[in-house]
């Protein structure tokens, strides 16, 4: 119970002051604010991120720029979140029976959100061309679809790589709906019920990030196919492993929904943990070269490319802009080091307190920040890879000049 015997069953202490939806909802905020500031560091060291997904510029210097108005958008869902939070604890003061009468209000915050975000078309003059790709976006995304490179191929796997590292935020959000609809007195504010719905959805809604993002990468990879295949290009095999690095993904959800689900008052049998662990590990370690060698294209990992004296550094590239060669070797290990916060669970004393509710929303924000941070490298290396003088790779997007502000490509009405 968090650590709180003094709380009642149906409540840990955590969620008495931060209910599940605040959690889900205060995550989704902090995403806005985390793209503006992507969008706000890589403008200013030279990055245009509008011309790598396809976005159009803006047609004057008078607009404000892209990443003001993700600002913009952010500080008005913030302060409708501080509201709705503030007024809950106003009326529930931390008291049980209150917390889980006053379930409607962090919903319909909730509600509002994802309306002003995804479904609702108000608000014209609050980011309104970039909440229109964004619903546009998510909705060719959501069956694994994958746009060509000049309709903004990088920006819908960007997108969906985000929401891989979401997987448990969308979890979660199911979690709460399922709670608050459920007939025998549920509430979306009581102690979370992971097991909702029954044993098999929660592990499906996490797995379906990862199963966009494989789908992708099949899409990519029948491009190539039907193509013609040139030394350049490859057969295709790069995409393949992709696709395999998010099938990893899967085992790690079985196993972890295996171990969950035992029956009997007993506890998993022993075969289940263990696979648990070599799943985990592969996953991590699979994921975290493919973020170093390929998402980033560092060299730390090629033994005969890593010595280059044209690189800046031991293992890295030649040409870096996100900072100094120092700041890379930290993200390395901070990708690692985030990669591998399930061995919380490998000792016995550590994985205890890893199952309190506190502790799975700072595990879910840690992996938010490791994907935060993530972007900005990623998005750097599409840029040297769409500029000339790195040489351009097979279906990578030729980018108009920097400061051509008439980007061919779909339109979208934008006012702010």
């Amino acid at each position: 119970m968090d650590g709180d015997p003094a709380v009642e069953p149906e409540l840990d202490s955590f969620s008495l002051t931060f209910p599940l939806p605040y959690r889900v909802a205060f995550i989704i905020v902090l995403a806005v604010w985390g793209w503006g500031i992507n969008l706000h560091y890589l403008y200013l060291i030279g990055i245009d991120v509008p011309s790598l997904i396809r976005y159009p510029g803006r047609p004057s210097p008078h607009h404000p720029t892209h990443h003001l108005s993700t600002y913009r958008l952010a500080t008005v869902l913030s302060s409708i979140y501080i509201f709705a939070l503030l007024v809950f604890w106003a009326f529930t003061h931390r008291n049980p029976e209150l917390v889980l009468a006053w379930d409607w209000l962090p919903l319909t915050y909730l509600a509002v959100l994802l309306g002003v975000l995804i479904f609702v078309p108000v608000f014209k003059n609050l980011s309104h061309g970039g909440r229109q790709r964004l619903r546009s976006t998510l909705k060719r995304i959501s069956v694994g679809g994958l746009a060509e490179a000049k309709d903004g191929k990088f920006g819908d796997i960007l997108l969906a790589d985000v929401l891989t590292s979401y997987a448990k935020v969308l979890a979660d959000l199911y979690v709460a709906l399922c709670m608050f609809f459920r007939s025998e007195g549920g509430s979306a504010t009581a102690r979370p019920d992971r097991g909702c719905g029954g044993a098999v959805v929660v592990p499906l809604v996490m797995a379906l990030p990862s199963l966009i993002r494989l789908r992708q990468c099949l899409i990519e990879y029948g491009r190539v196919r039907r193509g013609r295949i040139t030394e350049a290009s490859g057969w295709g095999g790069q995409h393949l492993a992709n696709a395999l690095k998010y099938a990893t993904a899967f085992p790690v959800i079985v196993f972890s929904a295996l171990q969950r689900n035992s029956t009997g008052g007993q506890p998993p049998p022993v075969h289940y943990y263990r696979a648990w662990i070599v799943a985990c590990a592969v996953n991590s370690l699979y994921s975290f070269y493919w973020d170093v060698a390929k998402d980033w294209d560092l060299t730390l990992f090629d033994s005969k490319a890593r010595d280059a004296p044209e690189l800046k550094a031991f293992g890295l590239r030649r040409r870096l802009h996100v900072g100094p060669p120092a700041l890379y070797y930290c993200v390395i290990a901070l990708d690692l080091l985030l990669r591998c916060t399930w061995s919380l669970k490998l000792s016995p004393h550590l994985g205890r307190i890893a199952d309190w509710e506190g502790s799975i929303f700072v595990i879910e924000l840690l992996e938010v920040f490791r994907r935060w941070v993530w972007i900005f490298f990623r998005v750097e290396t599409e840029w040297i890879r769409n500029t000339p003088t790195s040489g351009l790779e097979v279906d990578d997007i030729l980018l108009p000049d920097y400061h051509n502000h008439n980007i061919q490509g779909p339109r979208y009405e934008d006012d702010d």
